[in-house]
């Protein structure tokens, strides 16, 4: 089999994506969640384990971000390093500025490797490239930035709008022809939202009405609010029979503007990422589903790809990287894209609660705890 492997075929991944619940709940008992998963600390003769991996994350209002990515890697390096090893951490609060100066500042400072989520994918290609020539590798984190990278993780970004569009559909069922759809997608300069955009439009072109699309800056709830109050206003509130929202958000956001105009149900709206909130508004029934990136596994590896890829331990490095992606400047990236799981009511329980993203005591807490009982979330 050849070391690397391309993107499978739509139906497979949607089929791998809505029963990867117990590839998720493995994760507990691989030690992902204690970062315990790491193999052996052993160093080649390029670097010991006394090493510095600079993290750049690109926003605050992603709950996951500084509650699980930054921590989970943290943890990881120091795992895999005895200790010895440390993570520089910068957050770019939703700033592509603020992002390359915190970038140049790593470069200044000598790490030894960075982890990067682009701000914005286009804007970071030139710190990338300072890096590279500065002789510090780069690899791509959560969203595939330009520039000369050397490797990339990630979920299966274009099977998240696969995943989205095909529980849409299927939620309405024999409704679907006939239902009004909005579209709420994310940041054209986050190259994910492309990749989301195509995903979920191999599933509702043809199979629903789309009669509203929008971009959003930033991922900014307040933008895709004031975008479904258009919507709201040129459609009727009652017309809408459906909303694709690209994260949870967006999809907060959403709700709102719908319950603001007076809508007596709300209808079918998606999310992604399983933030507690949506997770809440998915026991409520306010929420129909997000899509739960198990990004626990996602920075476990980062981490193991970094401290692999200073130290030369080529064979471990390899082990991880077996698909490869393209970028607008950049062929057959090395790349690993984990797969991603459908949470509706129905598999809270062996999703978030199992892989021990939130307790049940977290998500129902007195304001949820009747919508819990009604759907057996105890």
């Amino acid at each position: 089999m050849n070391a690397r492997t391309p993107h499978t075929s739509a139906v497979r991944r949607i089929g791998i994506a809505l029963v990867a619940s117990a590839s998720a709940m493995s994760l507990t008992s691989c030690g992902v969640i204690d970062g315990i998963g790491g193999g052996d600390s052993s160093a080649s003769p390029e670097k010991g384990d006394d090493i510095t991996v600079g993290l750049l994350l690109p926003d605050k209002e992603t709950a996951r971000f500084e509650k699980f990515d930054y921590p989970l890697i943290k943890k990881e390096v120091g795992n895999l390093t005895d200790d010895k090893g440390k993570v520089v951490y910068a957050n770019a609060g939703s700033s592509p500025e603020k992002q390359s100066e915190q970038f140049q500042q790593m470069i200044d400072e000598k790490v030894d490797v960075v982890l990067v989520d682009a701000v914005d994918a286009k804007a970071i290609a030139p710190q990338v490239q300072k890096s590279k020539d500065a002789g510090i590798p780069v690899i791509a984190y959560d969203r595939l930035a330009e520039g000369p990278i050397d490797a990339y993780v990630s979920h299966d970004n274009e099977l998240v709008g696969e995943v989205q569009g095909r529980s849409l559909v299927e939620e309405l069922g024999d409704k679907a022809a006939s239902s009004k759809v909005v579209m709420m997608n994310g940041d054209p300069a986050d190259p994910n939202t492309d990749r989301f955009k195509k995903g979920a439009l191999t599933e509702l072109d043809g199979a629903v009405n789309i009669v509203k699309k929008y971009d959003t800056e930033k991922w900014s709830p307040e933008a895709a609010k004031a975008n479904m109050q258009k919507a709201i206003a040129s459609v009727g509130v009652s017309g809408i029979g459906a909303v694709y929202s690209a994260n949870d958000g967006m999809a907060g956001a959403v709700i709102d503007a719908l319950k603001e105009a007076g809508a007596s149900t709300i209808p079918p709206v998606t999310g992604q990422d399983a933030n507690l909130d949506a997770v809440q508004r998915i026991v409520s029934g306010e929420q129909f589903m997000t899509v739960y990136k198990p990004f626990l596994l996602e920075a476990t590896n980062a981490a193991k790809m970094a401290v692999y890829r200073v130290q030369g331990r080529d064979l471990e490095f390899d082990s991880l990287t077996q698909d490869s992606v393209d970028s607008p400047t950049q062929d057959d990236i090395p790349a690993q894209l984990v797969t991603v799981i459908a949470l509706t009511q129905g598999n809270i329980e062996e999703t978030v609660v199992k892989d021990g993203v939130y307790t049940v005591d977290q998500i129902c807490t007195p304001e949820y705890k009747a919508d819990c009982d009604r759907i057996g979330l105890k």
